[in-house]
């Protein structure tokens, strides 16, 4: 791959990345690569992917400075400007992040030679019935303790709606898309159709619709299932639904999920990927399904999802199960298995070619 412009996320309230940038800084004058902040919290009014994409020139490679928080703001311009996305870690419980703050030049070096992967994920976009709206009346409510609000979703210009369902919104969502209720004495009332089934209407705090990028996130937080990032399918979970059935659906990527508000029901706020978007009323829904676009990643290394697991959410072996006996072999992602586990080892991940 070719880099002619870089695009940074940094996620300005830790020294660390503030640091980190000036070194990717350095590196593109060094190279004389073009290089612009983008996606900056602290310049008034928020705007679209697009409109921030544009204004940073349009970068072939953008690089994210923080936790899986600046990695979803990143991956959000990255999906509009079709560029590859290269996450610097810094959280705490990251799945999203490739490579250390002190391996920045390593890293940008390795993408500028072709020394890298592209891993392609999967990521949701929607329809509604209208276009979403935030209203005035509850601006502030969703400001509290976050930062300026991303604007309402756009209609996608590059389609019609003639006779098909719905508006086609302009949404590109790694993680997930979640109707949450806006009044907290009150949960929301929803029918959840699956591929234009009814599946069961739900009284609940929220309702989300995760990818398996997304299943380690809010949806792993409510009691859903964590999904491979290799697959590529729809995981349907509900928060605190007032009702027996408490469990995720997996719906194959061709399979929409459509969430229509019912008409006793409050209103509910759609966030995608944990930005406030749009609210919704009784009568109204939104459907989500696969988007026809994939987020390219850089991968340099191979990918560790599930000892990356075992350590993010500090999983511990059973008592019981190794009281009395040899705990499991546990051995680094780079070194060969022992040798009667060989057959059980992970193939090579498909990856793009950069």
């Amino acid at each position: 791959m070719t880099v002619n412009r870089v695009g940074m996320v940094v996620h300005g309230g830790h020294p660390e990345a503030v640091a980190a940038a000036g070194t990717v800084r350095e590196w593109s004058a060094d190279h004389g690569i073009a290089c612009k902040d983008i996606d900056v919290w602290d310049t008034g009014e928020r705007r679209s992917a697009r409109q921030e994409v544009a204004a940073a020139g349009d970068p072939d490679l953008v690089v994210t400075l923080g936790g899986d928080g600046t990695f979803l703001r990143g991956a959000r311009l990255a999906a509009a400007a079709d560029a590859l996305v290269l996450g610097v870690d810094l959280g705490r419980v990251g799945f999203l992040t490739e490579v250390p703050m002190t391996d920045v030049r390593s890293a940008l070096d390795a993408v500028y030679e072709g020394r890298h992967d592209v891993e392609e994920r999967m990521m949701l976009t929607m329809r509604a019935s209208r276009r979403l709206e935030v209203p005035s009346d509850i601006e502030a409510l969703m400001r509290y303790g976050r930062g300026p609000l991303l604007p309402p979703t756009s209609v996608r210009p590059d389609c019609e709606s003639g006779g098909e369902w719905g508006v086609p919104l302009d949404v590109a969502a790694l993680n997930d898309v979640v109707l949450e209720k806006l009044a907290r004495d009150r949960q929301i009332s929803v029918g959840v159709y699956i591929s234009g089934r009814l599946l069961a209407s739900y009284s609940a705090d929220a309702l989300l619709v995760a990818t398996p990028t997304g299943s380690t996130a809010y949806s792993f937080a409510a009691g859903g299932s964590v999904v491979s990032p290799r697959a590529e399918v729809l995981v349907f979970t509900p928060v605190a639904p007032h009702m027996a059935f408490n469990r995720s659906v997996v719906a194959a990527p061709d399979e929409a999920v459509g969430l229509r508000v019912l008409e006793r029901s409050g209103r509910a706020a759609v966030s995608v990927d944990g930005q406030v978007r749009g609210v919704i009323g009784p009568g109204d829904w939104i459907g989500v399904y696969a988007s026809p676009r994939k987020l390219r990643a850089v991968r340099l290394g191979p990918m560790d999802f599930y000892g990356r697991l075992r350590e993010r959410m500090n999983l511990t072996d059973a008592p019981a199960a190794v009281a009395d006996g040899t705990p499991a072999p546990l051995w680094p992602v780079s070194t060969p298995p022992p040798g009667d586990l060989a057959h059980l080892a992970m193939p090579e991940s498909p990856v793009a070619q950069p």
